[in-house]
């Protein structure tokens, strides 16, 4: 049987902690429409479900059509791609295993592929982004949160699970800061969201100079970069730890996984070269002797925005095509 016709676009969804994008993306990875909503506005995960449902249908009817969609992608938080669930995630509050790629699946009755959000922004990078080519690499996403996705041989190491990744809940200081995970001393409670306003606090309690950040509400890092515009001393050692502490935490993982790059991406890499530069003096410092100089340190050239649904919209391509409507 010859099929007349091909279903040339899929639904990327971008879900994070505060927003969900969602967009119509063709065969060539370009973005036909988009759209996106607060995640906060929705506590109780089948309100999520239902509310997202209803976007991506409107979208769809709005531009070109249900009979145009072969599947759906979706990055998440704590997401994982061979369940299908958002598992025991640290910083939404849907608690315990939410299976919400079935819960789409039965709503919008489509294929619907869900995976660890590190992993799809990966995906993203290497069809789209800085890693486009590259057969070894590890990508980095440092934001409220902070996953890793292993990319070796041109495919994704998923581990027996599908945690495999979770650079973030690696121990870097003994008996440390209390991450939200439950452990103490990961690497997020210094490098993610949360770790890097906490070193900004520190660092007033401990060093009486003069600060913007004593004048000024810091409620992220995006607040301490703006700071280090303006010359605040200050600010600048904030991002020098963190950079520290980051660049330890990448020498650990290429020590052990020799990659040709890693990949960082987030919003963090907006502070620059403020992290960036102690970032990569401390990884060379680290990272085992053979490697020194050897891998690259590879900034994402994508925006948050199109890597969350260009790379979902990859992974959408990835499940196997089932339609209710068929």
């Amino acid at each position: 049987m010859i099929e007349g016709t091909i279903k040339s676009r899929v639904v990327g969804v971008g879900l994070s902690v505060e927003r969900t994008v969602f967009a119509i993306v063709d065969m060539r990875g370009t973005i036909i429409a988009q759209d996106e909503f607060s995640t906060t506005d929705y506590p109780n995960v089948n309100d999520y479900a239902a509310h997202l449902s209803e976007s991506i249908l409107k979208l769809v009817e709005d531009n070109g059509g249900y009979e145009t969609i072969r599947s759906v992608g979706i990055s998440a938080p704590s997401g994982n791609f061979k369940t299908g669930c958002i598992e025991y995630p640290p910083n939404l509050p849907w608690k315990g295993s939410t299976p919400l790629a079935a819960m789409l699946r039965d709503r919008l009755g489509l294929a619907v592929a869900l995976g660890n959000n590190a992993h799809v922004r990966a995906l993203g990078e290497y069809v789209y982004g800085a890693a486009h080519g590259l057969r070894d690499f590890i990508f980095i996403n440092i934001g409220h949160g902070v996953g890793s996705a292993i990319f070796t041989k041109g495919k994704f190491y998923l581990g027996a699970d599908g945690f495999s990744g979770e650079v973030g809940h690696t121990c870097l200081v003994h008996d440390g800061r209390l991450c939200g995970c439950g452990n103490k001393g990961c690497l997020e409670a210094y490098v993610g969201t949360k770790g890097v306003v906490r070193t900004a606090k520190e660092i007033l309690e401990r060093d009486p100079r003069p600060s913007l950040m004593r004048e000024r509400e810091i409620k992220s890092p995006h607040d301490i970069f703006r700071c280090c515009e303006e010359g605040d001393e200050l600010a600048v050692m904030v991002f020098h730890e963190v950079g520290i502490q980051l660049g330890i935490g990448m020498a650990n993982y290429a020590s052990i996984l020799n990659p040709d790059a890693l990949v960082i991406g987030g919003g963090i890499t907006h502070a620059g070269r403020w992290l960036l530069e102690p970032a990569s003096h401390s990884f060379e410092e680290h990272v085992f002797h053979n490697l020194k100089g050897k891998v690259k340190l590879l900034i994402s050239i994508l925006n948050d925005e199109e890597r969350d649904v260009l790379g979902a919209g990859a992974l959408a391509w990835e499940v196997k095509e089932y339609s209710l409507f068929i």
